[in-house]
């Protein structure tokens, strides 16, 4: 991301902290809010207690601490807010949502949720904690706007461990399929706008999560493993690797999926028509899709898609491309807002950190989008777009 002028966007990071202001019981809390938000963004080196304490000008981290830990604010209302302002600023009905993991790397095990597990962060498995996130993506820009702290089955059977750090009782093991469809759930339910899903291969291998998707009329382009099986058209269960090997030569097309930082993703496309038609609701169809290195052949993706029955080839590619819009919220995320540099052990310390970064990068975004439009910063919509998936597409 380009240097934003903190100073000249002033006027916006006021009016999304003056958003969630009433989250705060006291006006203690909500002050310093407004100071941790403002070191995050500060281009500190490090923003952890003691550097964001030094930026505020306080003699200590503990302030900042109390914050995070204990202090009398509505975390998850917080987040609310921030999706509600983010749909504000970048709302689009075209708009794509997608869910991806990453890593928090950590010392020692008293840390929520934290153990040896496989991170993306490392590529490899690490002492960490796991953070699922949800992320809209608009034409005019992309933000974090749900999230959730993984807590392996190691955790949920100790009730001392869960106690040092904080999990409250009533939090139990969730599978994160489970965990993205109650995110949906709450994008649907406050109507965020929005046309598609995306996921990679850790979600959407997961069957029952694309029938949910279904019954919810929710367009998704999930990838896949290559053993997975689907229902032919000729009401055969076959491997998805084995369905796409048999496709012609002429079936693959060269489209390119977005732009990277090195200029368009270009890959070999093919898709074929999956279940048979009598199967499909009226308007709807099924397919599987295939993604092709260009330089190595044998490197090859696959999708399970369900949308409009016009829906194209070049759409559903674009769709799989806007997947890692959501790695680059991360990147963003942990280089900008400070993500991934909090020092806190405890479930609702994470929670709290977590929540004011995506605040920091919600601002970002939003001001990134009114640079790019060339605009002032545009006026609040009098209530939040209630266009649901199914009317969207």
């Amino acid at each position: 991301m380009a240097y934003v002028d903190v100073v000249s966007w002033q006027d916006e990071l006021d009016h999304l902290l003056g958003r969630v202001g009433g989250r705060f019981g006291r006006s203690e809390p909500r002050q310093r809010a407004r100071r941790y938000v403002g070191g995050l963004v500060a281009g500190l080196e490090r923003k952890n207690g003691w550097t964001l304490a030094e930026h505020a000008s306080e003699v200590s981290p503990d302030g900042m601490q109390r914050l995070l830990r204990w202090a009398d604010w509505d975390v998850d209302g917080v987040r609310d807010d921030i999706r509600d302002h983010v749909v504000d600023r970048l709302g689009d009905p075209t708009a794509v949502l997608a869910i991806d993991d990453t890593g928090f790397i950590k010392k020692g095990v008293r840390s929520a949720g934290v153990q040896r597990q496989y991170t993306g962060t490392s590529g490899k498995k690490d002492n960490c904690q796991i953070g699922t996130f949800l992320a809209y993506i608009a034409p005019s820009g992309h933000a974090l706007i749900d999230r959730h702290l993984y807590l392996p089955e190691s955790w949920t059977g100790d009730p001392g461990r869960r106690a040092d750090a904080g999990v409250p009782d009533e939090v139990e093991f969730v599978t994160k399929p489970r965990v993205v469809i109650a995110m949906l759930q709450r994008a649907l339910d406050a109507g965020v706008p929005f046309a598609w899903f995306t996921a990679d291969e850790a979600f959407g291998q997961a069957k029952y999560l694309r029938v949910w998707l279904e019954e919810h009329d929710i367009a998704h382009v999930v990838a896949t493993r290559r053993n997975d099986d689907v229902i032919t058209g000729d009401m055969r269960s076959q491997r998805v690797d084995q369905l796409v090997a048999a496709l012609p030569a002429r079936a693959w097309r060269r489209l390119s999926c977005g732009d990277g930082a090195h200029g368009p993703r270009e890959y070999d496309w093919a898709w074929t028509a999956i279940r048979i038609q009598q199967w499909w609701e009226p308007g709807r169809g099924h397919w599987l899709l295939a993604r092709r290195s260009i330089t190595d052949p044998t490197e090859v993706a696959y999708y399970v898609c369900y949308g409009p029955r016009r829906t194209t080839l070049a759409t559903l590619a674009t769709v799989a491309g806007r997947r890692w819009a959501i790695e680059e919220c991360f990147k963003q995320a942990k280089q900008e807002t400070g993500l991934d540099h909090y020092q806190v052990r405890t479930w609702r310390g994470w929670y709290a950190h977590v929540t004011l970064s995506m605040l920091a990068l919600a601002w970002l975004a939003a001001v990134r989008a009114a640079e790019q439009k060339g605009a002032k910063r545009p006026a609040m919509s009098s209530s939040s777009p209630s266009q649901s998936p199914k009317h969207a597409g």
